[in-house]
């Protein structure tokens, strides 16, 4: 299957977008795997908070948050998700209120309270809503003055990330992610390249792979009637051996093998013919003396026929020394 050009420019357009959004993001502080210390706040107005906001305990920064969404269908109820950036004894009856600020981001201000327990991770916190800028206007001129404060301060860490996110190393880091995408980018058309050569109908890889298969799946279907004779054997081969009487046959053959076993005994160590013929040296001997003495025997009669058979009408009988030991054998040795 070949891949048009296309395809790839429209691959590689969203994998990029998808790293330079994976980047934003990294870079704004937020990431896409959920880990580290959380808590939960619910609200009826989150008065434009957005994800990334500041979330403040005695003016410090503790935290940000990660994330919002609605729990009920009407929206009455949203639950925001507060990152902690460490470890922190909050007690358990403190209050999150959300700090709507005009002139800059909107904040979270936690005010602690006095209990002895603290919160732990994945709990909720209580809330409240907070004063307006315009209520505070309308009371005093005092906490007009520390909401300014507090914006300016505001604006202030607003100021102050923004140089962070916009210094030189982080130009640095942006342009290496740029780099790296460049060169992800290089990989990932060597790689097309090499799937499309792969794929290739005549000289791939995969073509040949499916060739052999094809070859072999022939192969099995040329032979399948001599395959089926082969099942069909041994099928009757193990039905023979199940119908077999194997255990009685193995008995029978212990029995001869213990027989034998002692019928070999006997023959070593008995006083029967047999066993002297086996073992004792005397019989042997006698048995080659007489064996020796039938040969001389044989060979006297082949040498001196008229000693014991005289047909001859004029013939005289045979005087002459008969053998004493047989006639030497012209093939083996005596």
């Amino acid at each position: 299957m070949k891949v048009s050009n296309e395809t790839k420019v429209g691959a590689l357009t969203i994998i990029a977008i998808t790293l330079i959004i994976l980047g934003f993001n990294f870079l704004r502080g937020k990431t896409i795997f959920k880990s580290g210390n959380f808590i939960y706040a619910k609200y009826a107005d989150t008065k434009g908070l957005i994800i990334s906001n500041p979330v403040f305990v005695n003016g410090f920064q503790v935290g940000t948050v990660f994330d919002i969404e609605n729990q009920t269908a009407d929206l009455s109820q949203i639950v925001v998700s507060i990152k902690l950036n460490n470890t922190y004894k909050i007690p358990a009856n403190s209050v999150a209120t959300i700090q709507d600020n005009p002139l800059g981001t909107n904040s979270i201000a936690i005010v602690l309270g006095d209990a002895k327990s603290y919160l732990k991770s994945e709990d909720t916190i209580k809330t409240a809503p907070a004063a307006s800028l315009l209520g505070d206007l309308m009371n005093t001129l005092s906490p007009l003055g520390e909401q300014t404060k507090q914006t300016i301060s505001d604006l202030q860490k607003v100021l102050v990330n923004i140089n962070k996110v916009l210094d030189d190393q982080n130009k640095t880091n942006f342009a290496q992610i740029l780099s790296n995408l460049s060169f992800a980018t290089e990989s990932l058309n060597k790689s097309l390249v090499s799937v499309e050569s792969m794929l290739q109908s005549q000289s791939g890889s995969i073509a040949q792979t499916a060739n052999n298969v094809n070859s072999f799946t022939k192969n099995l279907s040329d032979n399948n009637k001599k395959i089926n004779d082969i099942i069909n054997n041994l099928d009757t081969t193990t039905r023979q051996l199940k119908n077999a009487d194997l255990s009685k046959t193995v008995k029978e053959i212990q029995v001869v093998v213990q027989e034998l076993t002692q019928t070999l005994h006997n023959l070593n160590n008995g006083d029967g013919s047999a066993a002297k013929l086996l073992n004792d040296p005397e019989i042997y001997k006698q048995l080659q003396g007489t064996i020796k003495s039938i040969n001389t025997l044989v060979d006297d009669v082949k040498t001196h026929p008229k000693r014991y058979v005289n047909i001859s009408v004029f013939g005289k009988k045979d005087k002459t020394t008969p053998l004493l030991k047989p006639i030497a054998d012209t093939t083996t040795n005596e």
